[in-house]
């Protein structure tokens, strides 16, 4: 069941559900673009220091209540968990401006990260949005895993259904895990490509 605050939003028209390509100017197949960002950790992060090991990158807003039924019944976390413990260098990005939805400061997302018993690498702050422009991400959720030598071999949907209820995530076809564990066992990813759903990600520009 919806929670109140969920259906709030959704009745109010304040949800933007978007359903489109994951990234027209970063190809499946192609070198993942290099970038650096800075962690809620205080740390800095380049992608390319992560060549030699599997990455998934995620956009990720947890104000977004589509992308929150990832976390209400513990899915995302699972999948996080289990790319740890395979060597998998998982980070989550937050590509909202200052004032806009999503937009969080480092200790707000640490904080998250404990209230959620989210377990990325790190999460990487995007605010000025141009890694999320780099990658072209539309939405959040959306997802891109990276192989080893550095070649994107998927992007787009965490799964198969828009979820409105963490009962719609357990019966999706999980596209994002079915992906990464055929990287790390060194097979073909069945569909590099899949369309992205969720709420806009609300960028400065």
């Amino acid at each position: 069941m919806k929670s109140p605050f969920y259906s709030t939003l959704f009745a109010a028209g304040l949800l933007a559900l978007t359903m489109t390509p994951a990234g027209a100017q970063v190809k499946t197949g192609s070198a993942a673009p290099d970038f650096t960002l800075k962690g809620s950790d205080g740390k800095t992060y380049k992608l390319s220091d992560f060549k030699g090991q599997v990455v998934v990158l995620e956009w990720m807003n947890h104000q977004c209540p589509i992308d929150a039924q990832q976390y209400a019944g513990g899915n995302m976390q699972a999948v996080q968990k289990q790319a740890k413990d395979a060597g998998v260098a998982w980070f989550s990005i937050i590509s909202s401006a200052p004032g806009q939805q999503g937009y969080v400061t480092p200790d707000q997302a640490n904080e998250d990260e404990i209230k959620f018993k989210a377990v990325p690498a790190a999460v990487l702050l995007d605010p000025s949005g141009k890694v999320g422009h780099l990658y072209n991400a539309k939405t959040t959720p959306t997802m891109y895993l990276i192989n080893k030598d550095g070649v994107l071999v998927y992007q787009g949907a965490m799964d198969s259904i828009t979820p409105t209820s963490p009962a719609d995530v357990a019966r999706a076809d999980p596209w994002l895990k079915n992906a990464m564990e055929a990287t790390l066992a060194g097979q073909p990813v069945a569909n590099g490509t899949t369309k992205s759903y969720g709420c806009s990600i609300k960028y400065a520009d």
